[in-house]
Formats: C-alpha cells, structure tokens, sequence
C-alpha cells in the first residue's frame, strides 16, 4: 500500500475506535481523564503559563495562514490534481484529528459527572421556583453588600489578570468538598481572538493542543469570572458544556472574594430566570419583581453589549457549535449550556448542600 494512504485510512480507524470507545466511559475516566490526560494537561499548563500571551491563538493564525496560503497555491492546478490535493487535505486531518483527541477531546467520552456526584438530572417547576427564589436572595444580598444601594450595578474594582489568579481559591475551596476538582497551575490568557469570538457570541474557549483556557476580554466585568471559571473546568479535563457551566458556577460561589461570588450567582440567576420567563411566564413576572434593580442593570448591561455585535455570523456558528457538540456526546448541543440548572436544582436539593 503506497504510504499517501495511510492517514487517510487512519482517520477511519480514528473513527470506529471513537465509536467503540464511547461505550466504555469507565475505562476512559479511569485511564485517560484521571491518567494520561493529567499528565498531559500538567505538562502544557506547566510550559505554557507564564507566557503573557495565548501561544495557541498565535499557532491558530499561522495555520489559518498556511491553509489559505497552500488552497491559494492550489487554485489553479485543482482540477487535474484532485485527488492528491484531497489526500493532502486528509492527511492534514487525520493528523490535526488524533492530536485534538488524545491532547483534550477524550474527554467527551469519560464518565458523567451527574453519576459521579449523584445528582438527579430531572426536576421540577416546583423545584425550579423554589431553588430561584433561594438565588434571587442569595444574589441580592451579595449585590447589596457590594454596591450598599439595591439599585446600583455592580462595579468590578480588579483587572481581568488579577480575576485570573483570584479565580483559584474558589477551586481551591471546592476541592476540599470534592477532590476531582482540584486545580493547579494557571494558564488562562486574554484570547487574541476575542472580537471574532464576541461576534460568534462566545466568552471564551479552550484550546485543545495548549490547554490554554482563552477568555474573550471584551464582554461585561461582572460576568467575566465565572466565564473564567467555565473554561477551566474545561482545562480540567471536563468536556461536557453543563458540566462545565456547572464546576464554574461552584467554583465561583465557594471563592472567598464577594464579587467572584456575585459574578457566579448572577450568572446562575441569569440562566433560572430565563427558563421560567419561558416555561412559567406568571410565576416569571412576579418573581422578577424581587431581584434588586442594580442585578438587572448588570444584566441590562450583557444585553446591550450583545445587540452591539448581533450579526448572522453569530446564528450561523452557533448552528455550527450545535452540531458539532451533538457529534461529540452532547446529545442537547448548544442547550447543553442551560442544562447545568438541573444539576444546581438537584445538587443543592440534597440536604448538606447549601446555597
């Protein structure tokens, strides 16, 4: 067999082993996500740190660089060399498809985290309205302390760099309750990308081959930690977009810095608000009336900024997003963000899990 065939055929292989590895979360949890992926992930973070600047958003350039560079050179001679050129191009990503995987992407695989902690899935209107109304004190008493007005927004006195170091002791708090949470060695940056990512309308993503967990410095202060706080949970090991949503809104309520607290309560409050507007529309209007004014500033505030950027590039990629989520275990796509309420609702349901 001539040797410009293999990648290629190893991209199928890549792809029935997928299949096959998807029916043992287990083995994936025990051997890659607790075993080779923290080596791995430790290694890059270890490297990679201390560097200002995000090193994976520079690589992503220069290959957006090389690619358009090498279909530029390609143009013309793409009719009489289509074959070779697709086996190029399948080489390419046979490659780039194993290196996504065996740096972060198993991780899709591995055990729920709903099994590991024992938490319902399911719940209630009841539930819900219960558990919102418990955030919606939890909130506002933290937005007064804050601000001492219940009609002032709040304010964020630190930088996004001091955020990223501060953003730590609330992991480290959550890993005393739960081990698999523990976090070492920062490697969080201002993504370079982060004028694209808000007209995809996106706060940050990690990349896969650094585990650099890249943060879009443009959107609102206040919700900027618990974004944080979501993509290193991905730098973690967790894939799954609830999970994620999840280990950040914890890791930002046990911080011991009030606004790191607000920044994940809010955010939390946001996401319960807007299932009940949709699924309970009378329990929703009489429930907004108690959130503090100032809290709804600050949402005013994520919702200006947003419209500033609306464009259809952001329905299109996030149709992209969706699919490619569903293609990779996450049957719910991109309402797998919302889906971290069920967890909060059942988690803090269970009697020694207070708000």
């Amino acid at each position: 067999m001539k040797s410009k065939y293999l990648l290629p055929l190893f991209l199928i292989v890549q792809i029935i082993l997928l299949q096959l590895i998807s029916f043992f979360p287990e083995s994936v949890e025990r051997y890659y996500s607790n075993g080779i992926y923290l080596i791995i992930s430790q290694f890059s973070r270890t490297a990679l740190g201390s560097i200002p600047f995000s090193v994976g958003d520079c690589l992503y350039i220069l290959l957006i660089f090389f690619v358009l560079k090498w279909f530029w050179n390609k143009r013309k001679s793409w009719k009489q060399n289509w074959k070779d050129n697709s086996l190029q191009l399948l080489r390419f990503f046979s490659v780039f498809y194993f290196l996504f995987h065996i740096l972060w992407a198993l991780n899709y695989y591995r055990e729920p985290l709903f099994k590991k902690m024992e938490i319902k899935r399911e719940y209630t209107n009841i539930d819900l309205l219960d558990f919102t109304k418990k955030l919606i004190a939890k909130t506002n008493q933290i937005q007064l302390q804050i601000t001492k007005s219940d009609s002032s927004k709040v304010v964020f006195p630190y930088s996004q760099e001091q955020v990223f170091v501060m953003n730590l002791n609330g992991y480290n708090n959550l890993s005393k309750q739960h081990q698999n949470f523990h976090f070492i060695t920062l490697s969080t940056k201002k993504s370079l990308f982060s004028l694209p990512l808000t007209y995809m309308g996106f706060g940050g993503y990690l990349n896969p081959f650094t585990n650099e967990a890249n943060v879009n410095y443009l959107g609102p202060m206040y919700s900027f930690p618990m974004t944080t706080n979501h993509e290193m949970a991905h730098q973690m090991g967790f894939a799954n977009e609830t999970e994620c949503n999840f280990i950040g809104f914890l890791a930002s309520v046990k911080n011991d810095n009030v606004y790191i607290k607000y920044s994940g309560y809010s955010y939390a409050l946001w996401y319960c608000l807007g299932i009940l507007e949709y699924s309970n529309p009378e329990s929703f209007d009489q429930i907004l009336k108690t959130v503090h004014p100032g809290i709804l500033k600050n949402y005013k505030e994520s919702t200006n900024f947003r419209k500033q950027y609306r464009t259809p590039i952001e329905t299109g990629f996030h149709l992209f997003y969706d699919q490619f989520l569903k293609l990779n275990q996450q049957k719910d796509g991109i309402e797998s963000y919302s889906k971290f309420v069920n967890l909060m609702v059942n988690y803090y349901g269970k009697k020694n899990n207070e708000l």
